[in-house]
Order: C-alpha cells, then sequence, then structure tokens
C-alpha cells in the first residue's frame, strides 16, 4: 500500500538542469528484486557544490540508488550520470570521482589515525610521500593532528567519524556519498560531523547525503528529496516542504486532559480542519493560514467555552511532519 502521497509541491517534477550543472544526474532509474520493485522511475538531479538530503522510510529505495550511483549494482533501466559519468559505461571514471562513508566504520582499529590515512591514499595508488602530505592535510583539516599516532579504538563516536570522512575523501573527490553518517551518535558528536560536512561543501564538494535524522537534512541540506516505493515524491528545499505542508502549526496544550475533546471540537470549528490529537502530550495540533487569526479566535473560543489553556504555540511544521504527510510512516531510526 503506498503511503499518502496528498501533498502537492510546486517544486515536483521539476526539469533536469544541463547535465554541465550537475555532480548528479538520473533519469528513470528502475531495478527490481525478483517481483519487488527497488526503484520505479528514480529521477535526482544534484547541482554541484550542495548538500542533497534524500530521505524515505524503510524500504523505499535508498540503499539501492546510492549502491547504483556508487557503481555496486546495476541498474535494470534508466540513466545515472556522476559528474558527467556514465555509472553503466564508465564505472572506472565514476569510482575516481567519488567517495563514500557508510553507517559502519572503514577504519583499521589497530593502525594509528595517521597510518590509516596513509594507507588509504597507497590504496588510491598515491606514492608514499604523496600519502603522507594528504594524511597531514586529512588530519589538520578534521582537528585530529594531535591524535595522528593513536589508534582509533580510543576515539569518541565523533572522532572516529571524522576519521571515516577523512578517508572518505582521501582523494579529495568531487562527489561524496554519505549513508546515515551521524547512526548512533550523540548530539554534540553528532555536532562534530555536521561541521565536518560543512567544511567539505565549502571547499567543492558535492554531498548525497541519505538520513533517517530529519533534523541533520535541516540543518545540512540545500535540497531535499523525498523518495516512497522507488520514486521522488516530493521535493524542495527544506523551507519549500513545509511551506507546502499548509502554512503555520498552531499548537494548543489544554489545562485538563479531559478537555481535549471539547478544545478539538473548537479548533475544528475555527480552523475548519480537523486537529491532530497528541494524548500523551495532551496538545492538540492544526494548520493554520491566517496566524493571527486563528491564533485570536481560538482563544476567544475557547475563553466562550470555560477551557482554560495551559500552553499556545504557533510554529512552523518540522520536516518530521512533511515526511508523515507525504509517506504515511513515521521516521524510523534503524538502518535503511
Amino acid at each position: 500500500m503506498r503511503g499518502r502521497h496528498d501533498m502537492t509541491l510546486a517544486t515536483q517534477h521539476r526539469p533536469l538542469r544541463e547535465s554541465t550543472d550537475l555532480a548528479v544526474r538520473v533519469e528513470g532509474l528502475g531495478k527490481r528484486y525478483g517481483d519487488t520493485a527497488a526503484l520505479d522511475g528514480f529521477d535526482l538531479a544534484v547541482p554541484r557544490g550542495t548538500v542533497c538530503g534524500l530521505l524515505g522510510p524503510n524500504g523505499a529505495g535508498k540503499s539501492t540508488a546510492i549502491r547504483i550511483l556508487c557503481t555496486l549494482l546495476r541498474p535494470d533501466s534508466g540513466r545515472a550520470e556522476v559528474d558527467g559519468f556514465d555509472v553503466v559505461r564508465q564505472p572506472m571514471h565514476v569510482r575516481y570521482r567519488i567517495g563514500l562513508v557508510g553507517q559502519n566504520s572503514a577504519v583499521d582499529e589497530v593502525l594509528s589515525t595517521r597510518a590509516n590515512l596513509e594507507m588509504f591514499g597507497r590504496l588510491y595508488h598515491l606514492s608514499p610521500r604523496a600519502a603522507r602530505r594528504r594524511a597531514d592535510e586529512l588530519l589538520a583539516q578534521f582537528a585530529l593532528t594531535e591524535h595522528a599516532d593513536q589508534s582509533p579504538r580510543k576515539f569518541s563516536g565523533g572522532m572516529r567519524r571524522r576519521l571515516d570522512l577523512a578517508a572518505g575523501i582521501i582523494m579529495s573527490p568531487p562527489v561524496l556519498f554519505l549513508d546515515e553518517p551521524t547512526a548512533a551518535l550523540d548530539p554534540v558528536h553528532r555536532s562534530d560531523v555536521w561541521a565536518g560536512v560543512r567544511s567539505l561543501v565549502a571547499q567543492g564538494t558535492t554531498v548525497l547525503l541519505t538520513t533517517h535524522y530529519l533534523d541533520e537534512a535541516d540543518q545540512l541540506a540545500d535540497h531535499i528529496s523525498v523518495i516512497d516505493h522507488g520514486r521522488v515524491i516530493a521535493e524542495g528545499t527544506p523551507d519549500e516542504l513545509k511551506t507546502a505542508l499548509g502554512g503555520d502549526q498552531l499548537d494548543i496544550v489544554p489545562a485538563e486532559s479531559a478537555d481535549l475533546g471539547a478544545a478539538r471540537d473548537v479548533l475544528a470549528r475555527v480552523t475548519g480542519t480537523e486537529p491532530q490529537v497528541h494524548e500523551a502530550a495532551r496538545r492538540l495540533t492544526v494548520p493554520v493560514r491566517n496566524r493571527v487569526n486563528a491564533l485570536t479566535e481560538t482563544l476567544r473560543e475557547m475563553e466562550s467555552a470555560g477551557l482554560a489553556v495551559h500552553d499556545v504555540a504557533l510554529r512552523r511544521p518540522t520536516l518530521d511532519e512533511v515526511f508523515v504527510r507525504l509517506t504515511g510512516n513515521a521516521p524510523s531510526h534503524e538502518s535503511p
């Protein structure tokens, strides 16, 4: 059963830009596993020097798309280019132009931090001297110089992911794929990784990010594509997606749990929309377009009905709410 794709966006189905402006260009990509369509007409256009967030529920096709773009899997139909090279006809050219940081750490816990980076450089056929020079550059860039001779086994989660990022860009790739880069990290260490990503983009790297943390996409992504059942169902900037949900959200928390039903009736009458009821939080949420009038009229009607209000707030929708509206699924923090 498909998700509730009930939101129409002006940003949907934009014509793809000229390939010279794009780091990633995908048209009509299809991939099947038996009777299951992992990708079904998947389109994507990622401008150079930007961060694209690829969001979707488990099984939506994100991982399949990334594997195809990294030349680890061949599509059944459609076409995909990375940095101007076809992923099927020119896979070696693509591989020399990408970096990939997966969910699991790829560094060796026996080698030191510097030795890890030198090893990755040598795997890319850098000379010993060039590998050492590049390792030193990356140690400085990711604030790991003072830990250069330490084993990663002693690192915090954030430091380990910074090392993963450094290893992923050993050849300064034009395009970097990040698959759940901050999974299982605490907020402080997630911020460390975010800073590393922003630094890369400032130097011209294009990033394709898959994440279940929607606040992460909100923080990092210039553009978001929401994928479900193997195709993009909505796209735009984070603000465009939030605006398309229906303007502002009005939250009302009645003073008494017993008043939730009556307060819901008041909100529905004032706004003409059935509000969402969050019983555990004792909160009612409804989209509004004329924020001041809606707030004033709601409070007036609540007072007339003898209903006390504990809290009231006007806010923008969150990406979590956009995600639920589009896909019918709550965001999951499990592996895709």
